[in-house]
């Protein structure tokens, strides 16, 4: 079972992006597969997604829309945009140097002088 993890801001919406950046998909589906890639670690509520996603599409990141599902109902698509892929890039660089910094300190065992 999925337990809800709270995220640093941000951080949701770099989720979302590497998601969409897979293929493009309704909102259920990003949820879906969220906790797949987490391996259930981490659930996103419907509060916390709609507006990540409203908020990446003023951006630019992402476009969205109407299209049948595989169980043949209608859905809102979202999509990665050109500029997206871009950010998603540069944000994940960010990610990965912040992360650095924070396990360097986590991990540090020297001497307070």
């Amino acid at each position: 079972m999925a337990a809800r993890t709270d995220l640093l801001q941000g951080t949701l919406d770099l989720l979302i992006l590497k998601t969409l950046s897979l293929e493009a998909m309704h909102g259920w589906g990003i949820t879906l597969r969220l906790e797949q890639m987490s391996r259930q670690q981490l659930m996103i509520n419907q509060g916390s997604l709609y507006p990540a996603l409203e908020r990446l599409k003023r951006q630019g990141y992402i476009t969205s829309a109407w299209r049948t599902t595989e169980n043949n109902r209608r859905a809102r698509y979202y999509d990665l945009t050109a500029a997206g892929r871009r950010h998603l890039v540069a944000e994940r660089a960010a990610w990965q140097r912040a992360s650095g910094v924070v396990n360097a300190i986590l991990d540090w065992a020297g001497a307070v002088t």
